[in-house]
């Protein structure tokens, strides 16, 4: 049976090999703490198992998140010169390959869905060949794996750690951000635990009428747009709102589709994402990596759409949850 652990662990792997040509990336001044920020994400990929399974202590990955803040927030990572090709380069290749370039892309997607829908059934003797419940995540692992290999095949590239060298450079190029969502997604359920949700709902239940729909919807949607322009991530602003307003008073008061409800209050929190400069991977590092004039250019250009998306959230959600 293939589990959701090995695809962790195969991350973990990937961080480490990458950290450790970091330590030996002489052209990157602080490569030490390169090294031992990402070396650190990788090991934790890895011990985790075992702290999930309750068979060691999470001690230690506490001080290893700890380590990690103490390094980026003092400045101790950086990186090192880049091995991608010249833009000289790269546009020629872009040019003999066309579309073929968005094959690999592709086919993530595809063997994730075909995991999560067909080989899923599929079993080896009594035993499933994905691990049950974990298939949509296995699939995405797998799909990357593929994708890799035909990667490797379109570009008819001959060494494979070409593609860890390109990996390392992108991490290098969005640094600490990369883990935003991870820490922001934690950063929900903490404010969860600590009934901010359910004092958000008696705070909704005391300003809104009895039985009053569309006022309801959209307190929901606006409230996960703006949750999540504050906490830069709809998966921390999710069960904050769901708590306070999705729950409680749509679907336990008005009898909404929990489906629908929860499924278009994230489309919701999706619109904020657009457009707040604390979901750094998705705006700020873009801007950076295009070496954009202006770092807020893609909130900007983003503004329009997701106005217009929440209005249609919001109208999806009226007419189809009740």
């Amino acid at each position: 049976m293939i589990q959701a652990e090995w695809l962790y662990w195969l991350i973990g792997a990937m961080f480490l090999a990458m950290a450790g040509q970091m330590a030996l990336d002489r052209s990157n001044p602080k490569r030490f703490g390169s090294a031992a920020f990402w070396g650190l994400l990788g090991l934790s990929f890895i011990y985790g198992t075992w702290v999930v399974r309750r068979t060691a202590p999470a001690a230690p990955l506490g001080a290893a998140v700890l380590v990690m803040i103490a390094l980026a927030g003092f400045g101790l990572t950086g990186r090192g010169a880049s091995r991608i090709p010249e833009p000289e380069q790269r546009a020629a290749g872009a040019a003999r390959l066309g579309n073929r370039l968005f094959v690999p892309a592709l086919t993530v997607p595809l063997v994730a869905v075909l995991c999560s829908t067909v080989v899923k059934d599929w079993h080896l003797g009594n035993r499933p060949l994905l691990q049950a419940g974990s298939e949509t995540i296995v699939g995405l692992g797998i799909g990357a794996v593929v994708a890799l290999l035909v990667a490797l095949l379109v570009t008819r590239e001959r060494k494979p750690v070409a593609a860890l060298h390109a990996g390392r450079g992108l991490l290098e190029s969005m640094g600490w951000a990369l883990l935003l969502p991870q820490l922001l997604a934690v950063l929900g359920s903490i404010f969860q635990v600590a009934g901010v949700g359910t004092q958000v709902g008696r705070l909704t239940t005391d300003i809104l009428p009895h039985g009053s729909k569309f006022p309801a919807v959209v307190l929901y949607c606006v409230g996960m747009a703006l949750f999540t322009i504050v906490m830069g991530n709809a998966f921390a602003a999710f069960p904050v709102m769901t708590a306070a307003i999705g729950w409680p008073v749509l679907v336990t008061q008005l009898h909404g589709n929990p489906a629908v409800v929860l499924a278009v209050g994230m489309l919701a929190g999706f619109c904020g994402t657009l457009v707040t400069p604390m979901a750094a991977n998705f705006n700020l590092v873009p801007a950076a990596l295009l070496e954009l004039k202006d770092q807020y250019g893609p909130i900007k250009a983003q503004i329009p759409t997701a106005g217009a998306l929440l209005v249609c959230n919001i109208a999806i959600l009226s007419f189809f949850a009740f």
